[in-house]
């Protein structure tokens, strides 16, 4: 394979001798037009090699994901009795593990396994000025894992282009959520999970489809009690990290100066510092050309929730370890005031996980799964 690369290479470069590095000029002029056709000649040939080899990785690529595809369900032991490496061609890090081995095949639960869980199916809910677009890498993952996930554009958010300014109330806020749940079967359930003020949304959402929900899930989220607001959250910091997040943070107000704010927006030279300050700048740069301005008013609605529908369904928290936006000391006491079921902690997470950290993130997601029912 080696010697057919170099062959097609050289077929790639251009030909000595041709007319392109003939010259009539002078003795002097001569040379220096060879030398400087050979330069271009070599460099062409380089890239010509490049691109070739590039071409033959894609393809044996393409070809191990499909060997993977058609092979038998059931995993092969190595020579060593160990379990092969899934052919996924995602880079992974120490850092960010994947789904622990035991129970995979190919990268995915085994089916045994899946068909014991509660629900397979994830709902995503995003959080402020973000969309359905930020979990991209969650439902690659999950997808993947054997699960479905659906993520969701709240009114004004992602693809729904409401006007946040518009947006009056928590419930207009969440429609596409609750119109999500209103085409649900009817003994189907969903692990919903929700980021940053989207804790407030699936909160909101546990109040009242309680028996569609098999568990909630909180990433570095609002998740209030009873007679609280999203915005409380958000301005019980201490002076210095509420300083950052303020200014990352400007008032839009729709109706006049003398009226309440319409909506919020985030100054895009500094949500790198505030939200994305562990995430890959591909990642940031996606947020930059798509964060959109989060509509105030839901911001700043009591939130009246129950012990019977809200209390009833299974709550998890996960905390971000270098988190600017949403201080780690912040959600430790979120979670001594309205204590979950469990708590999970991303190292070295941003405000943004799902950027940041999506392999550990998955790896929470998929342990809360594989929660058994609580006794």
């Amino acid at each position: 394979m080696g010697n057919q690369i170099v062959s097609m290479a050289k077929s790639m470069a251009p030909k000595k001798g041709s007319k392109k590095n003939s010259s009539n000029a002078s003795g002097r002029g001569k040379v220096r037009g060879v030398r400087k056709g050979s330069l271009e000649e070599e460099v062409m040939q380089k890239q010509a090699l490049a691109l070739a080899l590039q071409q033959h990785q894609k393809a044996q690529m393409r070809l191990e994901r499909t060997m993977s595809q058609r092979a038998a369900p059931g995993p092969t032991p190595t020579s060593t009795g160990r379990l092969p490496r899934s052919s996924s061609t995602r880079a992974r890090s120490v850092t960010d593990p994947v789904v622990h081995p035991q129970q995979l095949v190919n990268g995915a639960l085994d089916q045994k396994v899946l068909q014991t869980l509660e629900t397979r199916h994830f709902v995503l809910v995003h959080g402020g000025g973000h969309g359905a677009w930020c979990w991209y890498k969650t439902i690659a993952l999950l997808e993947e894992a054997g699960f479905t996930a659906s993520a969701i554009d709240l009114t004004g958010s992602g693809i729904d282009y409401t006007d946040p300014n518009s947006i009056t109330s928590l419930s207009q806020y969440v429609k596409p959520l609750f119109n999500f749940f209103e085409k649900l079967g009817e003994n189907e359930k969903v692990i919903l999970v929700g980021h940053n003020v989207g804790g407030a949304c699936i909160s909101y959402a546990m109040e009242h489809y309680p028996r569609r929900i098999a568990k909630a899930v909180f990433v570095a989220a609002a998740m209030v009690t009873d007679g609280q607001k999203a915005i409380d959250i958000f301005t019980s910091q201490s002076e210095s990290e509420e300083d950052m997040l303020q200014k990352a943070q400007n008032f839009i107000y729709a109706n006049g100066k003398s009226a309440p704010p319409t909506a919020l927006e985030i100054d895009k030279n500094l949500i790198r510092d505030v939200f994305y300050n562990t995430s890959p700048s591909k990642d940031v740069a996606l947020a930059t050309v798509s964060i959109r301005p989060v509509p105030f008013a839901p911001l700043t609605e009591k939130l009246s929730l129950t012990s019977e529908n809200y209390g009833s369904v299974r709550r998890f928290y996960v905390e971000t370890g270098d988190d600017k936006a949403l201080p780690v000391a912040n959600q430790e006491a979120l979670q001594r005031n309205n204590p979950p079921e469990k708590s999970f902690k991303l190292k070295g997470s941003d405000h943004a996980p799902f950027f940041s950290k999506p392999q550990a993130l998955h790896k929470t997601l998929v342990e809360i799964a594989m929660l058994g029912a609580k006794s």
